[in-house]
């Protein structure tokens, strides 16, 4: 028995060398070994467990089944086929609905992209982000400039994932490779509508009928067999997490897969219904404030919400769109990611951060912005918040250089996939692993991970200082108030401190 261990031990090493050098190959794109033919992929799907690493292989579990060890081995060894492949195939292929009647906005028919991951009981099912439409004036003009988001006619039959849709383990440590879907938005309804095309609205708003059947055509694609169905999305997606999360849950254990974890990741969807900064005519979706556009938009849309936020909230359902309000009613596990300088919610609130200047009263809405959103998410147990102004970044290439207080996003969490286990199997939570991660720093940018900035007139890059300085803050002023020297000063927000 302990030369099965040694050698079990033996071949593991090797599997997962051969898996970095075929990741640092497939990245670098250098000299990519002749094409095989693929060996045929295992009749068996082996029990991923429920952590988060990519293939758990139990080594105490070897001596008693060694069929159970080499089936592991053997799905192993598949994951690492691409390495064989002149041409690594690792995009997503596009999926028409099984049910025609659940279109996009100009009745074309909704569908998904999807990456298989032979072996693995993980799914992610991305919400694609955008803008929505209020009215039929309103549709109108935004299907002349944005019909890619209203339309499938026009898309391509396959994607590429990026950030967390990446298969590349250097590029998403801990979901590289899960089965990938992605789904397009082309319903303009914040992923909440059940509304067919009508004369009078003259578009069909069916952004969460299409979750729906999304998740009953997967079914019958291997999710039937899930251990984990992480349902995430940015901006419009982000807030369509919060809205379907409990519906896909409810869905799934209708169908009799109540073995099947449901959690929501939900990027850049945490919204406030704050005043905007100045008040402005409600004409299109950038001047309206934002209840007045959900409003609006709710009964356009016929929109449907969390049935607990309903009740919560009965007459008023448009409240189930802002993050603080809905979250309380959520029953499945959320992480909540969120910039606490958006620069989407900022532009609702008619703040422009580039171009001219900004004015005092400008700077201080922008740090009060950021301290209502920190109180907002005081009681989310598993959140992210750093202190940028940005908008999205779950599938940005950069998300696992983003950190708060030297943690970085992916390994935040990692850290919930591994809290949720262990509070399922009654364990203590993991030390040094932190799930609550916000920033304490009071302005744009303090935190030195945070993306570049870019002016959007000029398109040039701007430093930290570049950037503040632009933001009418008064380094000479400070550093008195400090008591410092302007230069230390300087050199202090170069660094982050």
């Amino acid at each position: 028995m302990t030369a099965i261990r040694m050698l079990s031990s033996a071949l593991l090493l090797v599997l997962m060398q051969s898996g970095a050098l075929c990741a640092r190959r497939f990245r670098g794109g250098r000299n990519p070994p002749p094409r095989r033919t693929p060996a045929p992929p295992p009749a068996h799907r082996a029990d991923r467990g429920d952590t988060t690493e990519s293939f758990p292989l139990d080594f105490t579990a070897v001596e008693e089944n060694m069929d159970n060890f080499m089936t592991q081995v053997k799905n192993l060894a598949q994951s690492l086929y691409p390495c064989s492949a002149q041409k690594l195939d690792h995009d997503m292929k596009l999926h028409f609905l099984e049910n025609a009647s659940v279109t996009c906005n100009d009745a074309s028919p909704a569908g998904y992209y999807l990456k298989e991951s032979r072996g693995s009981r993980r799914w992610l099912i991305f919400l694609e982000g955008g803008w929505y439409c209020f009215n039929k004036e309103n549709c109108d003009s935004r299907y002349e400039t944005m019909r890619r988001l209203m339309s499938s006619s026009k898309w391509p039959q396959t994607k590429t994932g990026t950030g967390i849709l990446s298969p590349l383990p250097e590029e998403n440590p801990h979901w590289w490779n899960a089965n990938m879907v992605f789904i397009p938005y082309c319903s303009s309804d914040v992923w909440s509508g059940a509304t067919a095309k009508t004369e009078q609205s003259g578009y069909a708003f069916m952004g969460s009928l299409i979750i729906q059947e999304v998740v009953k055509d997967l079914l019958n694609k291997g999710l039937d067999n899930a251990k984990v169905l992480l349902l995430a999305g940015s901006s419009a997606g982000g807030t369509g997490v919060l809205l379907n999360v409990d519906r896909v849950a409810e869905l799934l254990e209708g169908q009799g897969h109540t073995g099947i974890q449901v959690r929501g990741l939900s990027d850049s969807g945490w919204f406030l219904d704050n005043k905007q900064y100045h008040c402005t005519d409600c004409v299109d979706t950038i001047s309206c404030a934002p209840t007045e556009t959900i409003k609006r938009g709710i009964k356009y849309w016929g929109g449907v919400v969390p049935e607990r936020c309903r009740q919560t909230h009965q007459g008023e359902e448009w409240n189930c769109f802002f993050g603080y309000r809905v979250f309380p009613s959520i029953k499945s596990p959320v992480f909540v990611v969120q910039w606490l300088f958006d620069e989407a919610q900022l532009t609702v609130d008619n703040i422009q951060l580039t171009g001219q200047p900004v004015q005092e009263g400008q700077w201080r809405y922008i740090q009060n912005l950021g301290i209502e959103l920190r109180n907002t998410l005081k009681d989310v147990p598993a959140m992210f918040a750093p202190a940028c102004l940005s908008h999205e970044v779950i599938t940005r290439n950069y998300w696992i250089d983003i950190q708060v207080k030297g943690t970085s996003l992916p390994r935040a969490l990692h850290c919930w996939d591994r809290s949720l286990n262990d509070n399922r199997n009654n364990k203590a939570p993991p030390k040094g692993c932190p799930l609550h991660l916000i920033d304490s720093c009071p302005w744009p940018h303090c935190n030195p991970t945070c993306p570049t900035i870019r002016d959007q007139f000029t398109g040039q890059e701007m430093n930290v200082i570049q950037f503040l300085m632009h933001m009418g803050f008064d380094v000479q002023k400070m550093a008195q108030q400090q008591g410092m020297d302007p230069s230390k000063l300087l050199g202090m927000l170069s660094s982050g401190s």
